[in-house]
């Protein structure tokens, strides 16, 4: 099976104010004039404060917006700065980076990933699902099992 688009995904990571916002206007404008841009996603994910910002931008454009990591309970909960699936499709993201290595590498399990996976599905997000090993692993030539693994 193969994918009809090409996915260009920009993670801004812990970056960006409200002034980063005005960075997109060249990125719209070029992606504007781009023939092929059928086969082609834009999803920026920015810090969870600039998702709405950020929708409301790109909304007449066929960029979207994700963002780069949600809780993984689907419903509201005691859950202190956390913000749910639920909460950023409200916010106006499409798309969910799940499983980044630095989240993992900050604890989050697979079993945990999975949770995420299933409550952002339920709320209409596309998940970007990340694997990967460490250095570590990659030496001991652990590549294929971590991967089949997280994949499982």
């Amino acid at each position: 099976m193969t994918n009809k688009y090409m996915y260009f995904i920009a993670n801004w990571k812990m970056f960006g104010g409200k002034n980063s916002l005005n960075s997109l206007d060249k990125v719209i404008k070029f992606f504007e004039s781009f023939k092929k841009k059928k086969f082609i996603k834009i999803i920026y994910c920015p810090p969870n404060t600039l998702i709405n910002q950020m929708s409301h931008k790109l909304k007449n454009t066929q960029i979207f917006v994700g963002s780069q990591n949600c809780h993984e309970n689907e419903k509201s909960g005691p859950f202190t700065g956390f913000v749910n699936s639920a909460m950023l499709k409200d916010a106006g993201a499409k798309y969910v980076i799940l499983g980044h290595s630095e989240v993992r590498q900050s604890g989050d399990s697979d079993k945990l990933i999975n949770q995420k996976i299933k409550s952002a599905t339920k709320s209409g997000l596309s998940v970007i699902f990340c694997i990967g090993e460490t250095i570590q692993e990659k030496r001991k030539r652990m590549t294929k099992k971590v991967l089949d693994q997280q994949i499982k």
